[in-house]
């Protein structure tokens, strides 16, 4: 039998881009800064993942100040939300279809 990857997205074969929407799926916003410490990753690292998911729009952000220092907020989208039952569907498919 054949296996079906329509729903599998290689925007999340990424480890930064699967962990980040992890976080955003379990949260209703994330901070750069909290992120970057919850993943342990480099602020180009973080930075240059979260464009792409941005492009993809699979997530929002909202840029503000909390006391006169910047802070941007990472939140994800609808389109984002789909996007990532859908990869994790493909990928529970996967595993089931090789246990049978």
């Amino acid at each position: 039998m054949a296996l079906d990857f329509s729903l599998y997205d290689k925007v999340f074969e990424n480890r930064i881009r699967l962990q980040i929407m992890s976080v955003l799926m379990a949260n209703d916003s994330y901070d750069f800064s909290s992120l970057k410490e919850t993943l342990e990753v480099t602020d180009g690292n973080l930075a240059s993942n979260l464009k792409t998911l941005e492009k993809e729009g699979y997530i929002s952000v909202e840029k503000s100040f909390v006391d006169r220092k910047p802070n941007t907020r990472y939140k994800r989208t609808e389109k984002g939300r789909e996007a990532f039952e859908n990869h994790l569907t493909a990928l529970e498919n996967l595993i089931k279809q090789q246990y049978k």
